[in-house]
């Protein structure tokens, strides 16, 4: 099954795909994503949020949402189920994209390492993990959730982890494929000048 979504996006115009989730990235993090940042500002005064922070506890989090107020815990959790939708699929757009665009330029059809473009839903996955979880219990608080309360923050640290991964990733294979393709251009030098 992975291998049929893999190979899914390679059958997608790949450089087409790269070129527009990089636009789109681009201008989501120049528009949307300082405007969130405002926003978030404002309720959390300058405090930690869940989904900007690596490692936190339960009790970090209920005090989180203490210190947010009503209006603040409000603000947050529509924000999980607005901007925070939207802000995962546009980093997954363009790690996948890219990857896949890359990987496409020196792998073959049937290669297994072609699905390490797939490594970019893991950090979706804890994404939304993380906002159905967080938003609960920030909209419950005062009321106590015990056991979501703790696995929300095991999320946040796998979704930074995976995302990291993801763009190290993008960053080694960006590499690769710019070695690659100065060594096939060397070849293709040397047969000229033969």
């Amino acid at each position: 099954m992975t291998r049929r979504i893999s190979e899914f996006f390679y059958g997608l115009p790949r450089g087409w795909m790269a070129l527009v989730s990089t636009v789109i990235f681009f201008v989501f993090t120049a528009t949307v994503l300082p405007a969130q940042a405002r926003k978030s500002e404002s309720y959390a005064a300058g405090g930690p949020t869940p989904d900007t922070s690596l490692f936190y506890s339960a009790n970090d989090l209920y005090s989180w949402a203490g210190a947010f107020g009503a209006d603040g815990r409000d603000a947050y959790v529509q924000a999980r189920y607005t901007f925070d939708l939207v802000w995962p699929l546009v980093y997954t757009f363009l790690l996948v994209a890219v990857i896949t665009w890359l990987l496409g330029t020196f792998l073959k059809p049937g290669d297994k390492w072609r699905r390490l473009n797939l490594v970019p839903f893991a950090p979706l996955l804890f994404d939304f993990a993380e906002n159905i979880s967080a938003s609960i219990v920030i909209a419950r608080y005062p009321a106590t959730t015990p056991v979501l309360a703790d696995v929300v923050t095991v999320f946040t640290t796998a979704k930074w982890v995976t995302l990291s991964a993801s763009f190290l990733l993008l960053a080694y294979i960006a590499v690769v494929a710019l070695v690659r393709r100065g060594r096939r251009k060397s070849l293709t030098v040397k047969e000229e000048a033969i």
